[in-house]
């Protein structure tokens, strides 16, 4: 293991994220909250750890491998993470504020989860507001696919970084270079960031609602600057928007590329996992709409409909924002749409959970069982957009699921024995999990009532969900630390 780089690379990294202070700054200066000396003495904090880490090991020339992007991209994030806090921790606004807390809140935000342990958001001031909704627009795309479009110009290579983000069963290079591939990511990723901004401002938010729910929409985070969420706004033209633009976020980009590139719409119709994607939005949103009316929850069939199919997509695509206190709808409703977060968004995307083509392999990989248990001299083959896949990627599919299905298990029950009740634990586990926010129980608002022990689980619980199990659990293995 080569530490040397990986301390180098993590300085490096830390370095360019200290930048993410001075937007906030600017915000302060624009509103005159006085809160900009937090975001100075952070960036200089930040700036500094990074040079600390960096300097001794400035003139490393070694190539990292795949262990050492593995390490880099885990360390980073916890590291990011921590350094993270210090707004949170250094402004008066917040004085309350423990240090777990601080650190739940960083690192909801860089995994775009959404789960909160504030409340009273509307008396915040504006640019802890912004920072929070920053923390999921820069975590939304990865933290290391923006790195890896930077780090070459700093002389680090970033091949072992973008395959150690992931586990995905799908890792295409878009271009042969895999510094723009990363610009291409984010050309797409700011676009829609903008356009999104302008519809919401168009629709009626201000201009600093807009952005700020802009970054969290396409981040798939969940976020608000509101605590009633998108509710707060209570607009039917603000919600069609954000269902709009959570729906594009759980595209896969690479999909968004391609089709972009081509100018073709052709290409999204092609894809096996967007057109699941679609029919699992489309059915669960029904059978919300659906259950909803039968059991008369709200006077008219608009309001029934304009509710479901929000909230549906808000929580199917991992996104968490809401316009009514879903946690209170009747019958199974609730646990269905926390069931839905499981499924989550595409590979590719800013969205958690399990992933479509994850969840579509495996249903056609039990098709195929039963194909061959009908006839067992059948020659049955597990296909993708047409293209059999091997049984390489079959097993990276079981074995995710395998460590997904064992560390929910071992989250939860550490959960329980905090003391949460098992309503609370299971829909906690589930919403940091699948990086989808809002729970059931005690947390169907906020995590702010949780015990310290809880938050540190949950936090883990977030990044693991974010790195997808695989690329964290990794370093737990005894073979990893192996010469």
């Amino acid at each position: 293991m080569q530490l040397s780089i990986v301390a180098k690379t993590i300085g490096l990294l830390l370095m360019v994220f200290s930048f993410a202070q001075v937007p906030p700054i600017i915000v302060d200066l624009i509103y005159s909250e006085g809160e900009y000396f937090s975001f100075i003495l952070s960036f200089a904090l930040t700036a500094l750890g990074g040079l600390i880490l960096w300097w001794p090991f400035k003139d490393t020339k070694k190539d990292f491998r795949l262990r050492e992007g593995v390490l880099i991209v885990v360390c980073f994030w916890i590291v990011l993470s921590l350094f993270g806090t210090l707004p949170f921790l250094i402004t008066d606004s917040i004085s309350s504020l423990s240090f777990s807390e601080a650190f739940f809140e960083s690192m909801s935000g860089l995994t775009t989860t959404g789960a909160t342990v504030l409340s009273q958001l509307d008396d915040l001031p504006k640019s802890i507001l912004f920072y929070r909704q920053q923390l999921q627009w820069l975590g939304g795309m990865g933290i290391i696919v923006l790195a890896v479009a930077v780090l070459p110009l700093l002389g680090v290579g970033g091949m072992e970084l973008y395959h150690a983000e992931s586990s995905g069963i799908a890792k295409d290079r878009l271009t042969p270079k895999l510094r723009n591939t990363a610009i291409a990511l984010w050309k797409i990723y700011v676009s829609l960031t903008v356009l999104c901004a302008l519809g919401y401002f168009l629709s009626g938010m201000t201009i600093f609602d807009a952005v700020s729910h802009s970054f969290s929409t396409v981040a798939i985070g969940g976020f608000s600057t509101h605590d009633a969420s998108i509710g707060y706004f209570n607009s039917i033209s603000i919600e069609m928007i954000a269902i709009f633009f959570m729906f594009l976020a759980g595209i896969n980009f690479s999909l968004h590329f391609l089709a972009w590139n081509n100018k073709s719409f052709i290409d999204y119709i092609k894809d096996s996992e967007f057109k699941t994607y679609v029919m699992v939005l489309v059915g669960s949103s029904v059978i919300v709409i659906i259950a909803l009316t039968l059991n008369a929850e709200y006077g008219s069939s608009i309001e029934t409909i304009r509710y479901s199919l929000f909230q549906t997509i808000s929580i199917a695509t991992t996104t968490g924002f809401t316009s009514q206190n879903y946690s209170s709808w009747p019958a199974a409703i609730p646990f269905f749409l926390i069931m839905m977060s499981f499924i989550g968004a595409c590979v590719g995307s800013t969205g958690g959970g399990i992933k479509v083509i994850r969840i579509l392999v495996m249903f056609r990989l039990g098709m195929k069982e039963i194909h061959k248990f009908i006839r067992p001299n059948a020659q049955v083959s597990v296909k993708l957009n047409g293209s059999s896949i091997n049984e390489k990627a079959l097993v990276s599919v079981l074995g995710f699921f395998s460590l997904y299905a064992i560390t929910f298990f071992i989250i939860l029950m550490l959960l329980m024995f905090t003391g949460l009740d098992q309503v609370t634990a299971y829909s906690a586990t589930a919403a940091t999990m699948n990086n989808l926010g809002p729970g059931l129980g005690d947390v169907a608002q906020n995590y702010g009532s949780l015990g310290e022990t809880a938050k540190w689980i949950l936090s883990f619980s977030m990044l693991v969900g974010r790195l997808e199990v695989l690329t964290i659990i990794a370093i737990f293995h005894k073979a990893f630390w192996r010469q």
